[in-house]
C-alpha cells in the first residue's frame, strides 16, 4: 500500500511477476539467484534515496535538516568515508558491516556545546574471528522520516582517495565501477532508487557523474540514448555561501540553482534543482531558547554595530569585539547559524517574530529545504512506487542481458516496453522540464497541465482541481472533460513538438485518473 491508502499500482505487481518468472528461471545460478531476490525485496522496502556530491558538499548536513534530528556525523571523520544507510528503527543503533556480511555494534559519541554525534570506528568488536574493513555502516534511527524512506549517506565523487570515491559508485553506478566487475567476474545492480545530488558548482565531474547514473537506464532499455533518470533531484547545496553569507544570499543562489537547471535539463540528466541552506535549516529546526535570546539582544543594538561585527566569523567572534552576546556563544551561533543565518534572524526579529517558534519556522521557510521536501514529496514519495517499480525493472534487465541463454530471455522484450512505455515515467520526466522550459500555453491552462500529470499530488481530486469531497461523478466529469481538451490541444497545427506532448501526456493522465474512478 502507498501512503494515502491507494492500492499497489500494475506496474508494481507486474514488475513483481517478472522478477518472480525470472527466479524460477535462474534458480540453478547462484549469482542471479541472489540478485533477483535483492529485486523482488526492493519492491517491498521503503524506497531508497541516496545523497550524492562531490566533496564537502554538505550531504550530511542536509540529511540531518530533512529528517529534523542530529543523526549524521558531519565531521570530516573515517564514518563519512564510507557509505551508511539510515533506516527506520523502534531503538536507536548503529551497526558495521564488512563486505562478507561480519557486523560490529558501533559505539555512538555525542559532543558537548555545538558538536553533534560521532561514530566511534576504532574499536569494533567484529562477530568473526579476525578484524575486518568496514563496507558500510547501517544507521536504525526513530525518526518519522525514515518510516517511508531509507537516506543512503554517500562519500564525496571527487574525494583525493579513489577508493573512498570508488565506494560512491559502487552504489550508484556499479557498471561503471570496472575494479569490482573484475574481481567478481559478473554484474552488480545500483542501490537506490533515487537520487539527490548536491552542487556546489557544476563542473566537469558533476555532470559526467549524472550522466552515468542515466546511462543505467539506457542500457537496461535497450536504447542508445540516454534518456532522463526518473529520480534525480539537484540541490544547490550551501546556498548561503554562493551570496557571501548576504542577506540577498538565497536570491543569488537561485539564479544560479535556475542556470544550472537549464543546463541540466538541456541534457535531460535532472528533474530539477533547488537551492538550499541546510545549515540554516538544521540550526532552524533545532533552534535553541538561549539562541533566540542572543538573537533578540542583538537585534537591540545598532543595525551599524551588528553590520560591523559581521564583516566576518572571525570578528564576530572575537572577545574584543563588543556585543549583547558572550563570545562563547557567539561562537555557538556562527558555527550553528553561519553569518548569513544570524543576520537573517536578526532582521527577522526587528521585523517583527516575537519567539523562538515563529522564528524557527521563518528560517525553515528561508532555508529552501521546505521546497526541497515538497519536491521529494511530489517526484518521490508519492511516486516511491513507481520509482522502486523503475529499479526493480532496470535492475532485472541487467540480470536477463548478462545471464542469456535461459527460458528467461522471453521476459526482456515485455521488461523493456515496461521501462520505455510506463505513462508514470514520463510524467515525471515532464515534471522535471516544466521547472525549466516554457510551453506555448496560457498561464491557466499551463498550471491545470502541471497538477493533471501529478505536480501537487497524484491523488484524483489534486489532479483534477476539485475538492476532496467531490463525488465519483464530479471527477468522472472532470477527467473526461481535460481528456477531451488536452488532446484536442495535442492536435493543433501550430502546437510544436514539446507542447504536443505534453499535452499528449496531460491527455493520458486524464484518462489514467478516470481509469481508476468507480463506475
Amino acid at each position: 500500500m502507498r501512503r494515502d491508502g491507494a492500492a499497489v499500482p500494475g506496474i508494481v505487481a507486474e514488475a513483481r511477476q517478472l522478477v518472480g518468472a525470472a527466479r524460477a528461471a535462474l534458480a540453478s545460478e547462484p549469482r542471479p539467484r541472489a540478485l533477483l531476490a535483492d529485486c523482488a525485496r526492493r519492491l517491498d522496502q521503503p524506497l531508497r534515496v541516496a545523497l550524492a556530491g562531490s566533496l564537502k558538499a554538505g550531504k550530511s548536513t542536509l540529511l540531518n535538516s530533512l529528517v529534523g534530528q542530529d543523526i549524521a556525523p558531519t565531521d570530516a571523520t573515517e564514518c563519512t568515508k564510507v557509505v551508511t544507510w539510515y533506516r527506520y528503527g523502534s531503538t536507536p543503533s548503529v551497526t558495521a558491516y564488512a563486505d562478507d556480511d561480519a557486523r560490529a555494534n558501533v559505539v555512538v559519541r555525542r559532543g558537548g556545546g555545538t558538536h553533534g554525534l560521532s561514530f566511534d570506528l576504532d574499536r569494533l568488536t567484529w562477530d568473526a574471528p579476525t578484524p575486518r574493513e568496514v563496507d558500510h555502516l547501517e544507521v536504525e534511527w526513530p525518526a518519522a522520516a525514515l518510516a517511508h524512506t531509507t537516506i543512503i549517506d554517500t562519500p564525496g565523487t571527487s574525494s583525493l582517495s579513489r577508493e573512498v570515491s570508488r565506494r560512491t559508485a559502487r552504489l550508484l553506478t556499479p557498471a561503471h565501477d570496472e575494479q569490482r566487475r573484475e574481481h567478481r567476474g559478473d554484474i552488480a545492480i545500483p542501490g537506490a532508487d533515487a537520487v539527490v545530488y548536491l552542487l556546489r558548482r557544476l563542473d566537469d565531474a558533476d555532470v559526467r557523474f549524472l550522466e552515468r547514473i542515466g546511462t543505467r537506464t539506457a542500457a537496461a532499455a535497450g536504447t542508445s540514448d540516454s534518456p532522463a533518470p526518473l529520480g534525480v533531484v539537484g540541490v544547490v547545496s550551501r546556498a548561503d555561501e554562493i551570496g557571501a553569507g548576504r542577506i540577498d544570499a538565497l536570491h543569488s543562489a537561485r539564479d544560479v540553482a535556475a542556470r544550472y537547471a537549464r543546463e541540466l535539463e538541456r541534457t535531460g540528466l535532472c528533474q530539477a534543482v533547488i537551492p538550499v541552506a541546510g545549515l540554516l535549516a538544521f540550526a532552524a529546526a533545532t533552534l535553541r531558547q538561549q539562541e533566540f535570546a542572543a538573537f533578540e539582544a542583538l537585534a537591540g543594538i545598532p543595525v551599524e554595530e551588528v553590520s560591523a561585527a559581521l564583516l566576518s566569523a572571525d570578528r564576530f567572534v572575537r572577545a574584543d569585539v563588543s556585543l549583547p552576546v558572550p563570545p562563547q556563544l557567539r561562537a555557538q551561533l556562527s558555527e550553528r547559524f553561519g553569518l548569513f543565518g544570524i543576520r537573517m534572524a536578526v532582521t527577522l526579529i526587528r521585523l517583527g517574530v516575537r519567539d523562538s517558534a515563529g522564528l524557527a519556522a521563518e528560517l525553515t521557510e528561508r532555508s529552501g529545504v521546505d521546497e526541497l521536501r515538497s519536491v521529494l514529496d511530489v517526484q518521490f514519495g508519492q511516486r516511491a512506487d513507481q520509482l522502486k517499480a523503475h529499479s526493480a525493472l532496470t535492475a532485472l534487465a541487467r540480470v536477463l542481458i548478462a545471464y542469456s541463454g535461459t527460458n528467461a530471455d522471453g521476459l526482456l522484450p515485455r521488461v523493456r516496453t515496461l521501462l520505455a512505455d510506463v505513462h508514470g515515467f514520463a510524467e515525471l520526466r515532464l515534471l522535471g522540464r516544466l521547472r525549466t522550459d516554457e510551453l506555448a500555453l496560457p498561464a491557466a491552462d499551463l498550471g491545470a497541465l502541471h497538477r493533471l500529470i501529478g505536480g501537487v499530488g497524484i491523488a484524483p481530486h489534486l489532479r483534477l482541481g476539485l475538492s476532496v469531497d467531490a463525488t465519483p461523478a464530479q471527477l468522472r466529469a472532470q477527467a473526461v472533460a481535460a481528456a477531451r481538451m488536452w488532446r484536442a490541444r495535442a492536435r493543433h497545427p501550430l502546437a510544436d513538438q514539446f507542447t504536443a506532448t505534453a499535452c499528449l501526456t496531460a491527455a493520458r493522465s486524464a484518462e489514467g485518473t478516470l481509469s481508476l474512478l468507480p463506475e
